[in-house]
């Protein structure tokens, strides 16, 4: 009950401030009625395909998981300046690398958190989804530290999970 709650307030909040400015046009009824009509039927579509948990609806760790976005909006900005400082050098040398990430988040959801975060990450990208972790390409070799990757992966669980410590 409390995540279909959630979802359905989720939804309304998206919907508020995705259809435009409040002002009583001609429109305005038709436009919040499709609103409703899109949640109700949203949620009960979600009830009826039995996906309404914590994996679809993640409201639980909400506070964690913006305190993660923040910190990678920071790395993010952090490596987009290192991928142009390393592509606007007169000699470019770059040395792409193929690497192996280890990936040991307590749930799927932070496992995906963790691959997609290193996909935005300038300069790196997930390739393949592993058992164990991920294979990741990087731009170069000074993208490839473990211990960056290790701290994006504990952050990630932290902000998925919101707990600390390992399994």
């Amino acid at each position: 009950m409390f995540y279909g709650i959630s979802l359905t307030a989720i939804l309304v909040v998206l919907w508020l401030t995705l259809s435009g400015p409040f002002t009583l046009s001609g429109n305005y009824p038709i436009v919040m009625g499709l609103g409703v009509v899109s949640i109700i039927v949203t949620v009960a579509l979600a009830y009826r395909m039995r996906i309404v948990d914590r994996e679809t609806v993640p409201v639980g760790p909400s506070i964690p998981l913006f305190t993660y976005w923040g910190w990678l909006g920071g790395e993010i900005v952090k490596a987009n300046l290192a991928v142009v400082r390393l592509v606007m050098k007169p000699e470019i040398e770059v040395e792409p690398r193929l690497i192996h990430v280890a990936a040991d988040q307590r749930s799927e959801l932070g496992r995906c958190v963790f691959a997609n975060s290193i996909t935005l990450t300038p300069g790196t990208v997930t390739v393949d989804v592993e058992d164990d972790g991920f294979l990741v390409h990087a731009l170069d070799n000074s993208f490839t530290d473990p211990a960056g990757f290790a701290e994006m992966g504990a952050r990630a669980d932290v902000a998925t999970d919101g707990k600390k410590g390992t399994r």
